[in-house]
Formats: structure tokens, sequence, C-alpha cells
């Protein structure tokens, strides 16, 4: 059986950045390139929700969220991971330590961040807490977040049932709704860890009372070992003992001995990370369960907890009485050593990891000038650090189920992931956030590993690497997407995110790249290419389907289902990023070229592979239908019925603007280098004149004698920029919305069958339930497409140069060079975030205590999306995943 004890070690060649000046954390990172010594064996792993994930869901008909319920998790061991509050782990994930808080009003210990299921939220799952990370180093060498904790009791089911009231026309009740924070009546938890070194670990804790009168708090920093011995009947059980007063001694079979020494406790207590039958099931049982301190605390049973104090969870119990305005700290240090005095040095090593922290963002930041951007730019990095997790999952065991349990049901050997035999992943995988998608998607993570890459490029290629490695990606080639359906389709952005990495990590090492990892890469997303080719062109045109393509609910019918009319849809953004992923493996195969000949042949491939997929845009299968439009000069989806009709879905979309992705340049030194490319480019473009003249100005060298490859020419590219930049349409104040306020009044109609469907200008939460109804396309701005059009539009601008301009905003009378628009483009999205004039946030709305209060200003959230009109965050809170591109954009960018 394989285990999560023993991940494979993805390795890349390693190559440092040197350009900037080393700092402490800086060399750390180069030493751990060695594993010499391996600062990255504890991070923040440990999730924010493992209940209602489909590894735990063991029901016949996946019913994740009801069959492992919030309610349950309290109580009921987890096979797959283990969730807390503000916590961490070792890398396997064997030992976790998290946070744990009663205000001696609650009907429950808040041990785990509290939501709604898709089914309770209006909009789908959402949590219901306010918890920011504040820093991070990328070794998590210091990590910082904060925890806002209500005085009164938590209003669970009024939650519960007021968001289940609201439609989907109707905003979400939101926990600052229910005025628990009303009159400052709450606590501020600040949680702090540092690193003496990997495997010395301090906490610290630090809870404000921000309220007017004092107020009791119950702290309980606990560690617990993830429960791997129950399922099998074979793996050891761990233990946790006490060592002597106010130290813990944790013994594990896969990890060395630890301690963990609690300044000034209370109390000790103990328990086992396993199942309360009892209370879940109504079967008798003895032992102390995973509930116990609940048990213990909130209920005042002492015969909940273990007298001979040892067990698999422990924690140590504050109690306090905080006076108002006042804080109180609490510390506890975890080591691999025994330590006879551990708070001697606790604040001079916190101190001097604080100080490095800085230090390594004032080289980053050099060329910020605004503190604001400053502070925005640190805490999306550290909610990028914070969103790493431990995943798990091992599907032929998943599906059969343990030795040591009852066997699942028999409907799950043909249901969720069954095609997925070979996965087995045990790994630390950057999530989209840790709550709301606990999970990894393979589109999301390309776009984090962009922004990763600036921070750590050895953590953003292993990742990038994983994706395409054998226990992850199908035997027939298939990325998987994510855990609700390994077998949906995400746009092929990977290539894309290898070449950026890539790209990056170069520039940055004086022009030396890790060739390795290109090379490695290279060969596994040709198998994905031609899964693309075989699986996604139906008739064999170069026009791609794909389904959804991470858009949810752009289309007019849901594109991954069968059609009400019959046949399918011909995609113009998934025939788009066809060619877009066509020109990213050939720029990554002259790459290698320079170096190894036989790429040569390769990319000559995916140049032809290209000009055939451009054809194919504007004459599918010499019916001549395109998927441009003229007369509305957009492109267009077509859906091709079964009686081959052919019909544009005129719904004006971030779907018709993903072709501007696809531009490429040749610079005409690579051609002089690779002289066998060279050849066949000249060859093919005499012979195949009629291909030749789609592509834009292959004959005419742009600045510095390069060639542009692109899907649009000239007069295309103009016009759909104009479309794009009219504050009508596209244009928002904070940047490009992914459906045309045009839509607004004029919503499109189509007329199918017996009734019609519509598609509608919905600027914030969607009003329809597909794809969950958590998220939405139909208006609002989303962060990962709109940093592809300002890529793109900066790429064309270095064909272009500044002669070419564009009106911006269009009607304006105001001309720009590419390079301005693209420019403009970065600095609206930034807006999302910044403050403007009047000191306010758009993200924050009109939430006039995230606007004012000092508590709050400061604090940023990362929302999955943006409102298209007034850019209040949207959806899940905690999305720095793809949102963290926002750090990106802050950083100035110097033109060629």
């Amino acid at each position: 059986m394989t285990t999560a004890s023993a991940p494979r070690k993805v390795r890349p060649k390693k190559q440092s950045s040197r350009k900037a000046p080393l700092n402490e954390e800086k060399t750390r990172l180069i030493a751990q390139e060695k594993d010499e010594p391996e600062w990255s064996r504890w991070g923040p792993y440990l999730s924010e929700r493992q209940w209602g994930t489909v590894r735990e869901d063991y029901s016949p008909h996946g019913e994740a969220w009801e069959y492992f319920s919030h309610d349950h998790a309290r109580s009921r061991a987890y096979r797959w991971g283990e969730d807390g509050i503000a916590g961490i782990s070792d890398k396997f994930q064997h030992l976790c330590l998290g946070l744990a808080l009663w205000n001696k009003h609650d009907p429950i210990l808040k041990e785990r961040l509290f939501g709604l299921s898709n089914r309770e939220g209006n909009h789908g799952e959402d949590v219901k807490e306010l918890y920011y990370y504040l820093d991070a180093t990328p070794t998590h060498s210091y990590l910082k977040m904060l925890y806002k904790y209500p005085q009164q009791a938590y209003p669970y089911t009024w939650l519960v049932e007021e968001n289940g009231r609201r439609g989907k026309d109707r905003p979400e009740f939101e926990l600052i709704d229910t005025g628990v924070f009303a009159d400052d009546r709450y606590f501020d938890v600040f949680v702090e860890y540092a690193k003496a070194d990997p495997h010395d670990i301090l906490m610290r804790i630090t809870a404000h009372n921000r309220g007017p009168d004092d107020a009791p708090l119950h702290i309980l920093p606990q560690l617990w070992f993830r429960n791997e011995w129950t399922w099998d009947g074979q793996t050891q059980k761990p233990e946790i003992s006490v060592s002597e007063e106010n130290t813990i001694k944790l013994q594990h079979s896969k990890l060395d001995t630890y301690y963990c020494h609690f300044d000034g406790a209370t109390e000790l207590l103990f328990c086992d990370n396993e199942t309360n039958v009892q209370r879940l099931y109504g079967t008798e049982n003895q032992g102390y369960f995973k509930d116990a301190f609940h048990e213990y605390i909130v209920h005042g049973n002492p015969n909940a907890v273990n007298p001979l104090q040892n067990g698999t969870k422990a924690a140590g119990h504050f109690i306090f009485t905080i006076p108002a305005r006042e804080k109180i700290e609490i510390r506890l240090r975890l080591t691999r050593a025994e330590n006879t005095q551990p708070f001697k040095d606790f604040d001079s090593i916190f101190n001097l990891r604080q100080a490095e922290a800085d230090e390594f963002y004032a080289v980053l930041q050099t060329d910020i000038a605004d503190e604001d951007a400053r502070l925005i730019q640190r805490q999306a990095f550290a909610g990028m650090i914070w969103s790493k997790q431990f995943y798990y999952i091992d599907i032929p065991i998943w599906l059969k189920g343990d030795p040591n349990m009852p066997a699942p049901p028999k409907e799950r050997r043909n249901g969720r992931n069954c095609e997925w035999q070979h996965l087995n992943n045990a790994d630390i995988i950057s999530m989209p956030d840790k709550w709301e998608y606990p999970w990894y998607a393979a589109w999301d993570l390309a776009f984090h590993c962009i922004t990763i890459a600036d921070i750590d490029p050895v953590f953003a290629k292993n990742q990038l690497l994983l994706m395409t490695r054998v226990w992850y990606m199908h035997p027939n080639g298939q990325i998987p997407a994510y855990e609700w359906a390994f077998g949906d389709v995400n746009p092929p952005v990977h290539a894309w995110a290898v070449w950026e990495v890539y790209k990056a990590e170069r520039d940055a090492n004086n022009g030396s790249g890790d060739l390795d990892f290109l090379e490695r890469e290279l060969h596994m997303l040709l198998l994905n290419f031609t899964w693309w080719v075989n699986r996604k062109d139906i008739d064999g045109h170069n026009v791609f389907q794909g389904g959804f393509l991470g858009l949810d609910n752009i289309g007019v019918f849901d594109r991954s289902a069968p059609l009400p009319t019959g046949g399918h849809i011909n995609q113009a953004d998934g025939t788009s990023w066809m060619a877009m992923y066509a020109l990213n493996l050939m720029r990554i195969a002259l790459e290698l070229a320079k170096h190894n000949a036989t790429y040569e042949e390769i990319a000559t491939k995916f140049f032809e592979h290209f000009l055939y997929i451009a054809q194919s845009m504007n004459n599918i299968g010499d019916h001549g239908v395109g998927l441009w439009d003229e007369a509305d000069q957009f492109f267009y989806d077509v859906l091709r019925t079964p009686d081959g009709e052919m019909t544009p879905l005129k719904v004006r979309s971030m779907v018709g603007l993903i072709p501007l992705y696809a531009v490429e340049i040749i610079e005409p030194e690579i051609l002089d280098r690779l002289p066998n490319f060279k050849r066949r480019l000249e060859w093919f473009m005499r012979n195949r004149p009629e291909l030749a003249a789609l592509v834009s100005h292959w004959q005419e060298p742009g600045r510095g004698n390069r060639h542009l490859l692109s899907l649009l020419r000239g007069h295309r590219m103009k016009a759909l920029l104009r479309r794009m930049l009219d504050e009508t349409e596209f244009l928002s104040d904070y940047g490009i919305r992914s459906l045309s306020r045009a839509h607004k009044d004029t919503p499109y109609v189509f007329n199918c069958i017996d009734n019609s469907v519509s598609v509608s200008y919905q600027p914030a939460e969607s009003e329809s339930g597909m794809f969950g109804g958590n998220s939405n396309w139909r208006g609002p701005i989303w962060l990962p497409v709109n940093y592809l059009l300002v890529t793109s539009l900066r790429r064309f601008a270095e064909f272009y140069g500044d002669a070419f301009k564009i009106e911006c905003p269009t009607g304006s009378g105001n001309m720009l060079s590419i390079y301005a628009v693209a420019d403009e483009l970065a600095l609206r999205l930034t807006r999302l975030f910044r403050r403007d004039g009047s000191g306010q946030r758009p993200v924050f709305g009109d939430q006039t205590k995230f606007q004012e209060d000092p508590q709050f200003r400061d604090y940023i959230l990362f929302y999955e999306y943006f409102h298209g009109d007034t850019g209040r965050g949207v959806g899940a809170s905690h999305q720095t995943g793809w949102s963290g591109l926002i750090a990106k954009l802050l950083q100035p960018y110097k033109h060629d």
C-alpha cells in the first residue's frame, strides 16, 4: 500500500537568483535547494477545511457536503488529512499544531473555521469568518496571521437560516452583518511562528481585547497526530505524553521525537484523535475522543479527557480574563531536542526572524515607492505562502475502501473519479483557497506559480512538475482538473506557466535558466497536447471544444453537459487556448533547440499546428463559417447541430477576447541560430501562402526585425481592442469585465426547442446555479484572464513599439501605445485594492467598518472575483491563489 509517508521528490535542476543581493532568507532558500538544511520541513500545510471534501466522502452518490458536515468534524476522525485554525504541520502531516478558542458563550469550542455548505449558501459554499494572512517568508522562517473572534456567542444558526432564506438575487449574509463586532466586542488573535532552525519552532499567540469591557477567553494551542492507524489495522499508533511540568513528549515512528514546551499553561489536556461513535452513531464505546476538549471545556465534563495524560492529541489550556483594550501573550516552543530553558532566547529569535522578513521584502520591493502598494503586495505574497496545503488521496484505496473499515457503497466503483485509478497524491500543493477550495485546481495552480516564482522559483517549478508526474497525469495525457471531477477540462495554460516561470528565473539569474526543468516539462506536455488534439477536436478540423474550460456559467448552455439542441459547440476560447498552447510549446522548443538541434523539428511542428488552427478559426471545415463575426467585429462560439447547421452564439464575453492571448514573437537571432527551423519556416511560408496570409506581419519585420505570430492581424486586433476598451462594454474602472455591459439592457436570447435561454450582464454574484452557483463569469472582473490580457498586450507592444496607437478608452480621443494600454489596464486592476482619493478600498465595497476602522482597513482580503462596476470583492474571500497575481501587477514593469 502506498502511504503519505513516502511522497516522491520532484527535483528540477536548481537555479538560484543571484542578481538581488543576498539576505538571510535568500540564503536559506539557496541552502534549501540542497536540503541542507530543509527549512520547508514544517510549514502552514494544515487545511482550513477537511470536512465536506471529496476526499472524505464515502457516500453512494457523491454527496460530499452532506456526508461529512461541520457538525461531524469536531467528533469524527478524518481519513485523508486534517484541518485547523492558523495551523502548521510537517510536510507529511504526521504532526499538526493549531489553535482552539472559547469565549465562554459559544456552543462549541472553536477549533476550525465555520462556513456554509454549497446547498446552505444562497451563492454556494462560503466561509463565515474573519481572518487574514499578514506575513510569511518562503521558508516559513516567519509566519503571521490574524483571526477575529467575537466575544458573544457565534451566530451559527442565524447564518445558516438567514442565508437559506435569501435567494440568488440577494447579497450574502456575512458574519459582519450579524452585529457581533459592534462596539468592538471581539478579540484580535494574532498567531505567529518563528523558526530557530528547521526543527525548532516558536509559536506566539497575542490576543487583544478590542472591546470596552473585560472579557474571558480560553486559548488552547493544540498538537495532534493525523490518524494513520485506524484504517489498515497495521500502522503503529503514535503517542503524546507528559514529559515534565508544562512540557509534552511527542513520539511517532516516522518522525523524530519532539517536545513541546508551554509557557505557564493552566493545565495540559490529552485525548485521542479518534471518532466519538457514541455521539455520532449512538454506539457504546469507551475512550477519550477527538471532541474531548470541547466536552471538557464547554460542557464541563471532566471524564472526557484522559486522566493518565497521554494520547494522540494534546493541548495547553490557558484561561484569561483580558482587561478592556488590553492584550495577553502565550508562548510555546516545539523542538526536536530537549531544551531546559526554552523561552530564554524566545523574543530575540522572533525579533531576528521578523527583521529578516522585512529585509527580504525590502529587496523585492525596491522599486515600489508607495507604502500602500507595498503593504498589499506583501499580504498577497503572505496569502500565497499560507495557502500551501498537504494534499493526500490514493484513488484505488479511496474507491475500494480500507481493509479495517466497512466496504464503501458499490455505486462508487463507477462513480466520481473511477477512471483515475493511477492517481496517488501526497504532496504539499498551492491551493486556490484553503477553506472554499481546499483542493488543487490545475489551471489555478498555473497562475499561482507565476506569482510564487518571484519569491521561491524552485517551489514554483516543483508545483508545475507535479501536475505532469505519472501519479498525477492520466496515462492518456490529461492533466487532472480538481477532485470534484479530475476528468473535467481546464484551459491548457500549463505550458504558458512553465515558460513564464523559466523565463523569470532565467532573467533573475543573469541569463542562466533551468533547461532540465524546461525539457522535462516539454516531454510531458507533448502527451497532453496530443490528448487535446485527439479528445477535444471532434471533427478533426483544428477547432476545439473542451467544455466549460474554467469559465463556469459564461455561455448560453452548460458547456460541459450534453446540449439540449444536440451536436456540439466549436469554442472560440477552446480554439484560442490551443493556438496559445501551440505557440507556448514552440517557444519552449526553440529555447531548448539553442542547446540541442533535435528540438528544431518540434518547434517547427508547433509553428505549423498554430497556422492550421488559425486557418480553421476563419473557416471551420471549409464550410465558410468561422469564429470571427465580421459584422460584429468579435469572436463567438459556434453551435453545430446534428444536421450540420452552424449558428454563432452572439454573446460578447471574455470568450471572444481570449484570441488575444495567442501571440508570440520570433527574434532574428533565433532564426540565425537555428538554420533548420528557419529553412522550414521559409519553405512553409512560400508554399502555403493561404496560411501565411493569416499570420500577422510575418513578412513584415517589426521593431528590431522581429516577426509576430498572432491570431489577429492589425485590423482585427484594433477592432477587438475597440470593443475591449469601451467603457460601455468591457472596460471597467477596475479591469476588463468577463461579459459586456451591453448585455445589461440587451440580454442575448437563444430560442431552443420549447423554450428560450438568455445571458444577461450580472456584475457580481451569480443568479444561476450552474456549476454550483458560487462563481460568476457573466460580468465580474477576474484577475487571471485580466493578467493574461496585460501580458499579451505587452507582447504585442514588443513587436509594434510606440508607433501603433489605439484609442483608450474608446471614444475618449486619447490615443495610447499598446504599452500604455497594458499599463493602464494593470493600473486599473491595482485600484481594486489600493486606497482611492477618499481613502476607500473598492474591494471592501460599502462595508464601513472595513473601510474606516483602523483594526480592519489595512487587512486585505483577496477575493475570487470582483464586481464589474464597483470593484467590490465577490466569491471566495481568501483566494490569494490567482488573485495573488496582483503582487505581479504592483511590481513596476520595465519596458524594453
